[in-house]
């Protein structure tokens, strides 16, 4: 079977689980989706992982301007074949916070590139969505590095210049990071505390030390 009856048998079965009341309680931060059927994330990942993993099929689906077909994407995709030869495909394919955040979860969390890819998506120049998705993948790796948590705190900081929005999100990932982070340690939890202790004073940076001194326990 070709990628387009692959593609359309899958969109059929999200068809029928289709969920206007779903589509209309969604925010996130972001472009909207071309086409949203509606379908909750629990049964789009019961869907998606109910396929047998094909890498090249995930990226044609990611191409599709359809809201489960994309989030389905992360989900099919091969973890070992992300190289950094994709991040740019990946990267340029997030649309809004949730994408970023389906990503982080299903795809780039379970890859040995994630280390690459943060370094090359915590960079100043990449889009906030890059940046979101490689706090939140970070937050989810086995074993988060502390060498995180100057990026991680900087990023927000570049933010809180240029756009409230964007710097709120990315609050938003360097709390769930610096507190997997903080978590493992004394040590992690201190340096966590101080990194985000640093940030001037915003609606941001607010946010990243209220967040830290509950989930730390400071």
């Amino acid at each position: 079977m070709d990628f387009t009856s692959r593609m359309a048998a899958l969109l059929g079965a999200f068809r029928r689980e289709r969920n206007g009341a779903v589509a209309d309680s969604m925010r996130f931060h972001g472009r909207p989706y071309g086409l949203n059927y509606g379908v909750s994330l629990p049964t789009l990942r019961m869907l998606a992982r109910a396929e047998a993993p094909d890498h090249e099929f995930a990226k044609y689906l990611y191409l599709q301007d359809v809201r489960c077909l994309r989030l389905a994407a992360f989900h099919i995709a091969d973890p070992v074949r992300l190289a950094p030869s994709e991040f740019a495909f990946w990267g340029g394919g997030l649309l809004n916070s949730e994408m970023a955040e389906e990503a982080a979860f299903a795809l780039l969390s379970r890859s040995e590139a994630l280390p690459a890819l943060f370094e090359t998506w915590i960079a100043p120049e990449a889009r906030c969505l890059e940046q979101y998705a490689a706090l939140m993948a970070a937050a989810r790796a086995p074993h988060p590095s502390p060498e995180w948590i100057a990026p991680a705190v900087d990023a927000v900081r570049c933010a809180v210049a240029c756009d409230a929005a964007d710097a709120h999100l990315l609050a938003q990932g360097a709390a769930a990071l610096l507190t997997a982070i903080g978590s493992l340690n004394d040590a992690n939890r201190q340096a966590a505390l101080r990194a985000a202790g640093s940030l001037d004073s915003s609606p941001a940076a607010e946010y990243l030390r209220g967040e830290l001194a509950w989930r730390l326990d400071a």
